[in-house]
């Protein structure tokens, strides 16, 4: 690319990687890869944008896991809860559900605040208003009570304050008067709508999160200042990109954040391939994150758990298992072959890496069967394929099987926990797979792309274009996006047209948006009784009647079956969503491709490929399986369909 030329760059982090992608004004991609640094991410990243050199750089995305990480280790800060006095247990009541319907051992995580450091304050709020008012004295004494804990941060979710939050309010007023070096995070701003046990979780994940992810996106800042690039945008875990300030006062909308930015990479390529429905899986390093895409785009939920701790907030649907390529390889007490939860990561590594690890990994089985070659490595890892044969080689002898048998079963049992994954965001959402096309990407998407298509029953599969660094790609085009919700809490039928303008523009009320942005409303809506909503689209000009006609018709697709029951409006939510950067994906046509090469350098292709076979790609590897037939796909990626 040329000194001059505006980029757009996206820099996502990986357990092993850290991918950057540069998109220029005409929308042509240029791409970096560099070792991950999981002490400090930033050093990877502000490692990848000094490879860009002298160039111009206007707009920097970035996708990081330092709040997963966070979640995942319980490494969080301390926080202190105040609650409504005889509502101090509701994070440890929690749904009163079971981890595990048959598994009687099985309990849910700890909650991120302990019962000795949460502090009841008598007040109380109803539905009708004020029961029980917020006097001085009691006040004041929950105040030195939580002085006395000495946090790091302190989170106030009263009773019913997504209605009236005037009680949390005062709270908050009096508690950074007294602890002036404290953070103070208030549930109603956090998240303010019903169910008291979702807000105050959100509202906790979001104190316990916010001091560490607002250290890492100052240290991010000062890093890319010093490389002569923009603050960055993050992305958060609805599929948006938020400035650096509001990332940092949203610290639990990034719980997401790289998961993310790949089901939005893959959503533009596979609306640009002409696909409609789509199964996401990003195999990395550590883990493989699953998503759905649904009429070209990516399906955004409320709520879920993240590392067992539920965040209610707006995600694109992504579900993890620990299942990448550094999984590591081990018996259990019983005889039997696992692989992972446990990863060699970054450090020191899959055995094949040259880093210092000796254990076998997903990666070294894929070396020691040929499916991965010195020339498919990147980001300055040289492949050692002796240390991966020795390492498959003695948990082979443990077994006491081939190491090629081994191998095998080593890929096996890692795309069967990814199918898994697949089967539920697709099934249990009314969603067949086999109505879908299958998108695998990451460093090790492809290499496991006709295993997982086979578990599943699916006859095609799209490998994307940049399929090694789509996630950075997904940051790189994505829109800024900025959004609040509202509570509605009204029968659908009470809203004549006018009032539901009126919860809109409650809704959209402080969300500043330039001239170019597009605006969305969406109703959070259910049967009366139900305990759980749907999100319905608001349109110019409904009514309360309108919205609940195409509440009943979603309802019937997504459950089957609708109800004579009135119909009720929980919550209003609005987003205003910028432009979003243009990009290329076609392949190029300098060249022909040479099949004896078995390189894609992204020329023009003169044959078809049928497997078995392996090509290396930009950043991964495709290993074609035995039945199965690629063909290069204009858009520089390659369709793959079952031969007959």
């Amino acid at each position: 690319m040329s000194q001059t030329s505006s980029l757009s760059v996206g820099v996502d982090v990986g357990g092993t990687f850290t991918d950057l992608v540069a998109v220029d004004a005409e929308g042509r991609i240029t791409t970096q890869k560099v070792p991950s640094t999981p002490a400090d991410q930033s050093e990877a990243v502000a490692g990848a944008l000094r490879l860009l050199g002298d160039t111009n750089v206007n707009r920097f995305v970035h996708g990081t896991t330092i709040a997963t990480n966070a979640l995942l280790e319980r490494s969080g800060s301390r926080v202190v809860l105040v609650a409504t006095e005889g509502f101090t247990d509701v994070l440890h009541l929690a749904r009163q559900d079971r981890a595990s319907l048959y598994d009687l051992a099985r309990h849910h995580p700890a909650p991120l605040v302990r019962r000795e450091d949460t502090v009841g304050v008598r007040e109380r709020m109803v539905p009708e208003g004020i029961h029980v008012a917020l006097s001085d004295e009691a006040l004041d004494a929950a105040v030195e009570r939580v002085r006395k804990l000495a946090p790091d941060v302190v989170v106030v979710a009263l009773l019913h304050a997504y209605a009236d939050a005037t009680h949390e309010q005062r709270v908050g007023d009096a508690l950074c008067k007294a602890l002036p070096a404290a953070e103070v995070v208030l549930a109603s701003d956090v998240f303010p709508e019903i169910r008291e046990y979702e807000r105050t979780a959100t509202s906790v994940a979001e104190g316990y999160l916010r001091p560490a992810v607002s250290r890492y996106l100052t240290k991010l800042s000062e890093r890319a200042r010093d490389v002569g690039v923009p603050a960055p945008g993050v992305m958060t875990s609805g599929g948006g990109m938020r400035t650096v300030g509001e990332a940092a006062r949203n610290a639990a909308s990034l719980a997401l954040s790289g998961p993310a930015g790949g089901v939005v990479g893959a959503a533009a390529v596979v609306k640009a391939a002409g696909f409609t429905d789509a199964l996401t899986v990003d195999i990395g390093g550590t883990s493989a994150d699953v998503g759905l895409i649904l009429s070209g785009e990516a399906l955004v939920e409320r709520g879920g758990r993240v590392a067992g701790v539920p965040i209610a907030l707006p995600r694109v649907l992504v579900e993890t298992v620990s299942a990448g390529g550094g999984s590591i390889g081990w018996i259990d007490d019983g005889g039997a072959l696992r692989v992972g939860p446990q990863s060699a990561g970054a450090v020191p590594g899959p055995a094949a890496f040259g880093r210092g690890g000796t254990r076998a990994t997903v990666t070294d089985a894929h070396v020691l069967l040929g499916h991965i070659t010195a020339s498919a490595l990147s980001g300055g890892v040289t492949l050692d394929a002796d240390a991966a044969r020795a390492a498959v080689g003695a948990l082979a002898q443990q077994l006491g099987a081939p190491p090629d048998r081994v191998a095998r079963a080593m890929i096996d049992i890692a795309d069967a926990a990814v199918a898994r994954a697949l089967r539920r965001v697709s099934i249990e959402r009314g969603v067949n797979p086999r109505d879908c096309v299958l998108v695998p990407f990451g460093g090790g998407g492809p290499l496991h792309a006709c295993g997982l298509a086979e578990q599943l029953g699916m006859s095609t599969v799209f490998i994307p274009p940049h399929a090694g660094v789509l996630s950075a790609v997904g940051l790189a085009i994505t829109s800024e996006r900025r959004e609040r919700m509202v509570s509605v809490l009204a029968l659908a039928a009470a809203l004549d047209a006018g009032a539901l303008r009126a919860h809109m523009a409650r809704a959209a009320q402080g969300v500043v948006a330039g001239d170019t942005w597009s605006r969305e409303w969406t109703a959070r809506m259910r049967y009366v009784g139900q305990g759980h909503e749907l999100d319905i689209a608001v349109r110019s000009g409904d009514d309360g009647g309108a919205l609940a006609t195409r509440f009943a018709a979603e309802h019937e697709r997504r459950n089957g079956f609708t109800l004579e029951a009135q119909v009720e409006i929980i919550g209003m939510r609005h987003v205003a969503s910028g432009p979003s950067n243009a990009v290329q994906f076609r392949r190029a046509s300098k060249s022909a491709w040479d099949p004896s090469t078995a390189v894609d350098d992204g020329g023009t292709f003169a044959a078809d490929i049928s497997g078995p076979a392996v090509v290396v790609l930009e950043g991964a590897t495709l290993r074609i399986s035995d039945g199965w037939a690629a063909e290069p796909h204009v858009t520089g990626g390659w369709l793959l369909r079952r031969t007959p």
